[in-house]
């Protein structure tokens, strides 16, 4: 019962900021959303649809409320491949495959993957995307006259200066209806939407993909769909990740995972490219009170009705009105305090947050540039712990006797350190490595052990193992010839 409380809660509980912020949302998806499926070879209608349906289904299935989803870049970039080699029809097979692989990965729990992004990482992962959004811009403000500057300037005043003094109505909306009326009552040389692309002109429909279903077309589709079916996942799960931070709740990571299969299914049968959460355009709805799952619904539901019933109206909307509220998008997604922190943070987080943004910037990769930054955070993690371990070493010459004392962990990055620290070329006759305070995480340290004793035992010394945790101990005795009894 309390749950159905809480779900009905999500939907109902900020109706009227919901809509408005959905509608924002709506707006910030259009530019983006057609500029993808260029990128992805499609026409702008199949990245268009595609959204709409994402954000519908998403909103009833997905585990994080006030999320917006659509065609999305990254995907678009892993799926402008397959496109290009064997055309839409295997595109839209691909993305059913994908939806599948989001389900199961999602029933396998390999969400909870996204506890080894650690915050730098996330950090990185934000900027990047808040400068690609604003690169995605420049296009439109190259090669055009001053009116275009002079509309996208007054765009950005009155998004900025219309909340100081009018609150009710999101000031993006605002921007679009007034310099639409502008562009309406002065004509002026300015590109407008009709001028992205073909938009949508009836509703989307059931298709299924016409390939020939064999062994050969799975060959093909298969590594598409996992790469797009990984990408989606772990940009969604990251721009949760920043949902969860801004607005101080905690998502469904499991559920919003499967959501985004079924969403993703669904879109393969209407006809749309795979998608997965939009960080910006999900920052601007936050940005505006959406919090719910209705505005996340409206997102997709004012997207069709704007695409289809107000399709006129919408093709003349100039496309200054919605770079500017892009550059919004852009600025309000920066982490500007990062750039402080570079100067505060320890060397190596900082190092992990700047790799990410470069890595991303230079591939328009968001998943590569997340991939590298974990990697190195890992690296930098092991070297630290690595330097954790400490061994000391004494002689009682009274009973011709050696004590190692090791403190810390051995593991893959230590084990050379804890190799070293012994003298397998010792005179004396007994030796005992104490590990009362040290743990044994992998076979590379139970390797290291066993050489070390095996080597002494050669060199005729006593060898005594002691103090060995249990599970340290059972890690030995399981994968060694070396056998010792736990603490």
């Amino acid at each position: 019962m309390n749950g159905l409380i809480h779900y009905r809660d999500e939907w109902f509980g900020n109706i009227r900021r919901d809509i408005l912020a959905g509608m924002v949302g709506t707006f910030a998806l259009i530019p983006e959303v057609i500029a993808f499926s260029f990128v992805a070879g499609v026409d702008p209608e199949v990245g268009l649809y595609a959204s709409f349906v994402i954000s519908v289904v998403i909103a009833f299935a997905g585990g994080r409320p006030g999320m917006i989803s659509g065609a999305a870049g990254s995907v678009a970039l892993v799926a402008a491949a397959l496109v290009r080699g064997h055309g839409v029809q295997y595109l839209l097979a691909a993305t059913l495959l994908a939806g599948l692989f989001q389900v199961i990965f999602g029933l396998l729990r390999l969400h909870v993957l996204m506890r080894y992004v650690s915050r730098p990482v996330r950090t990185g992962f934000v900027n990047a995307l808040a400068i690609l959004i604003f690169s995605a811009q420049l296009p439109h403000m190259m090669h055009v006259s001053w009116h275009t500057y002079a509309m996208i300037a007054l765009g950005l005043a009155i998004i900025y200066g219309m909340p100081k003094f009018f609150t009710t109505i999101p000031s993006p909306l605002i921007c679009i209806v007034i310099l639409s009326a502008i562009a309406a009552c002065f004509p002026m040389p300015l590109h407008t939407v009709a001028d992205l692309g073909r938009l949508p002109d009836s509703l989307p429909h059931l298709v299924w993909p016409d390939i020939p279903f064999s062994g050969a077309t799975l060959g093909i589709i298969a590594p598409y769909a996992l790469a797009m079916a990984t990408v989606g996942v772990l940009e969604s799960m990251m721009t949760a990740s920043v949902v969860d931070d801004i607005t101080e709740t905690h998502s469904n990571k499991r559920m919003e995972c499967t959501g985004l299969g079924i969403a993703n299914i669904a879109v393969g049968l209407f006809g749309g490219i795979a998608g997965c959460g939009m960080i910006g355009q999900t920052v601007g709805n936050l940005r505006y009170g959406g919090r719910g799952r209705l505005s996340t619904f409206v997102a997709g539901a004012f997207l069709l009705l704007l695409m289809v019933a107000l399709r006129p109206w919408v093709a003349r909307v100039p496309v200054a009105a919605l770079v500017a509220i892009m550059i919004m998008v852009s600025a309000s997604t920066f982490s500007w305090s990062s750039l402080r922190d570079l100067l505060h943070h320890p060397r190596l987080s900082s190092t992990v947050m700047v790799l990410t943004v470069a890595v991303v910037v230079t591939t328009h990769d968001l998943a590569a540039g997340v991939l590298a930054g974990v990697l190195l955070n890992g690296v930098f993690f092991a070297f630290q712990v690595s330097k954790m371990l400490d061994i000391r070493s004494t002689c009682d010459a009274t009973q011709d006797i050696r004590t190692y004392v090791v403190t810390g962990q051995v593991f893959f990055a230590s084990a050379d350190s804890f190799t070293d620290a012994f003298d397998i070329r010792d005179n004396v006759r007994h030796v005992r490595i104490d590990l009362r305070q040290a743990h044994l995480w992998d076979m590379t340290a139970v390797g290291a052990l066993e050489n070390i004793v095996g080597k002494m035992r050669q060199n005729g010394m006593t060898v005594e193992v002691i103090g060995l945790n249990a599970a340290s101990a059972t890690l030995v005795n399981r994968h060694s010839s070396i056998e010792v009894t736990a603490q």
